[in-house]
């Protein structure tokens, strides 16, 4: 056995928990079709049935499947979703998921990034992943900075904290693969600062300049100068007013991660933390929009309630 197929065993089995009676859907685009093909062709090994379903790729992350696959989502036991723009914040998932279907999402997911991360020990991520999501959820309001220019506010009052290891055996489990963060929906309306992301942002890379984004009232207002920084807004503001509506934070915790520039792994590398706008309704947020944009700060200091949780993206519990 080499290591991309030990490691897709290890997304099969250890991850998603598949059992010989069970169904797999791979949901797929023309875009990444081979890399699916390679779940398709091992997961015959474990599963009563396999299917594979090609679309055409969508146009932005959030983005509905076709009719045809959101109705199969709903009528298998597990499905993998290997695209080239995220399914994670559609209807279309959360409908499976509500189903009891057990999914792994991942998108832009390529054959390197399978072999380093999916061997990763996600038992330990998940020990420390629950942990770091208990103390996050105790708090109101967080506040971080960077060397870079970052310096954000925002309330969590009442939202839980969810952690992202990887390991999801029961009905209507849902991860990314590679898994390794802790999220949460930050208030609406009450995030207010500036945003520096010198990391990585999905679609744009790799980034020249660290983009600057101005925060009010929950809602990003304006980018600071560079052709990169206009091509952010333009994504964004696309799709309104919710598609500039400050969705998401979340810390990254895997040691096998690093920055590729693909977002899907890039958000979980440890020392790093991530802001996300747009869609948050998936994991306990108010806004519906078919738009979801994460960017990635390095070296992060990072404050709940006053008591320091990183130091330049060390953590300290």
């Amino acid at each position: 056995m080499n290591n991309l197929e030990r490691s897709i065993k290890i997304a099969l089995t250890d991850c998603l928990g598949v059992k010989p009676q069970e169904t797999v859907l791979i949901v797929t685009d023309d875009q990444k079709i081979e890399t699916a093909g390679l779940f398709y062709k091992y997961a015959q090994g474990y599963a009563r049935e396999v299917t594979l379903a090609c679309m055409v790729p969508r146009q932005n992350n959030g983005q509905e499947p076709p009719l045809a696959i959101s109705r199969m989502m709903r009528a298998v036991d597990v499905i993998f979703m290997i695209t080239s723009k995220s399914l994670s914040h559609t209807q279309s998932r959360r409908q499976a998921s509500a189903s009891g279907a057990r999914i792994a999402s991942m998108p832009g997911v390529n054959k390197d990034m399978i072999v380093r991360t999916l061997c990763a020990d996600h038992r330990a991520i998940k020990k420390s992943g629950e942990k770091l999501s208990r103390i996050v959820s105790r708090a109101n309001g967080v506040r971080i900075t960077t060397k870079a220019g970052t310096d954000l506010s925002f309330s969590i009052k009442g939202r839980r904290a969810l952690p992202d290891h990887g390991i999801i055996p029961y009905k209507g489990g849902f991860t990314n693969l590679p898994a390794g963060e802790v999220y949460l929906a930050p208030v609406e309306g009450s995030a207010n600062g500036l945003l520096v992301i010198d990391g990585s942002i999905a679609d744009i890379w790799p980034i020249k300049n660290p983009i600057k984004i101005a925060i009010a009232n929950g809602f990003a207002v304006g980018v600071g100068k560079g052709q990169q920084a206009e091509e952010l807004w333009q994504i964004i503001s696309a799709h309104g007013q919710n598609g500039l509506n400050v969705a998401e934070f979340g810390i990254g915790i895997n040691p096998r991660a690093k920055i590729t520039g693909n977002v899907l792994e890039d958000e979980k590398v440890l020392g790093t933390i991530h802001i996300a706008f747009g869609d948050n309704s998936g994991f306990g947020g108010r806004v519906k929009v078919p738009s979801h944009q994460d960017g990635i700060v390095k070296d992060p200091n990072v404050w709940l309630d006053g008591k320091q949780l990183m130091k330049n993206g060390k953590l300290l519990i």
